[in-house]
């Protein structure tokens, strides 16, 4: 990671394989209910010095992310708009009409990352051919994937032209995956972490309260912190200004090799939603 011409002198950034810096934490607005609770988040986030947002068709709160980033007063080219293409509209007209739904309800010229959201739509190989389309017309500026197993990405790095920038999947010391993690960083693909503090199930955790308490932070700071040490670009989660402040100041401290290792013990291969890695 690199200190960010984006955004504010905290939010430290990540260079994808397509050249494009983004930021290196995110605000996820999975299950934040459309309208005024969305629309209040996100605006609070980009106040508090987010500069990065990850939406989804399927979420249903497009409308109020896109209202808070053209009122929040911050350039559009400071922001970075993450979205995603639900698994009904694969296929690719449908991708294209899609993308077009997408931009539309988030009255935005472009988005800066565009995922298919999981690889259960039957039409992987033409749903990717138009997302590449896409980018070449400058509606999508990255392309990647989410929820993609190993035999998924290998599939698709058999037909594409232009490889995911990014593989959106559940990650947490607790679930580590480590052959999609080594099959990403082996081909240059960059790994964004959902639901990172594994929506609130393992924070009470002993070991994980121990670290937290040595280092002077809370247990959802170390949780962002190791995802920001493995490379991983986290996404957490929070509608309360002063999670979401903490949630960001994470690089003020580091972890080292030692006790992320120690986090990394705890793997047992628990997700706490759906694991779409495994579809046929």
């Amino acid at each position: 990671t690199q200190s960010c011409s984006l955004g504010t002198p905290s939010m430290t950034s990540v260079t994808l394989n397509d050249g494009r810096i983004i930021p290196a934490v995110g605000l996820g607005v999975y299950k934040s209910e459309p309208g005024q609770e969305t629309y209040t988040a996100v605006l609070t986030a980009l106040q508090v010095g987010y500069r990065h947002v990850d939406t989804a068709a399927v979420y249903e709160n497009e409308v109020d992310v896109g209202k808070a980033v053209r009122e929040c007063g911050v350039p559009r080219e400071q922001l970075w708009v993450t979205t995603k293409l639900w698994n009904s509209d694969h296929g690719y007209e449908q991708t294209l009409k899609a993308c077009e739904e997408s931009l539309k309800k988030l009255g935005l010229d472009y988005i800066d990352l565009y995922l298919v959201h999981a690889p259960m739509g039957g039409k992987r190989v033409e749903t990717w051919k138009a997302m590449e389309e896409l980018q070449r017309r400058g509606l999508a500026r990255s392309i990647g994937v989410s929820n993609y197993g190993v035999g998924h990405l290998k599939e698709l790095l058999a037909s594409c032209n232009v490889k995911p920038a990014i593989n959106q999947i559940e990650l947490h010391p607790w679930l580590t995956r480590p052959d999609i993690v080594s099959f990403c960083e082996q081909n240059d693909i960059k790994l964004e972490a959902y639901s990172p503090l594994t929506k609130g199930t393992k924070l009470n955790d002993p070991t994980l309260a121990k670290i937290a308490t040595s280092h002077g932070v809370s247990p959802a700071q170390v949780l962002i912190r190791w995802c920001v040490e493995r490379g991983f670009i986290p996404l957490p989660k929070s509608v309360t200004k002063e999670r979401m402040i903490s949630n960001l100041d994470v690089f003020g401290f580091s972890l080292g090799k030692e006790v992320v290792d120690t986090l990394n013990a705890l793997n047992c291969n628990l997700t706490t939603g759906w694991d779409p890695t495994t579809a046929p």
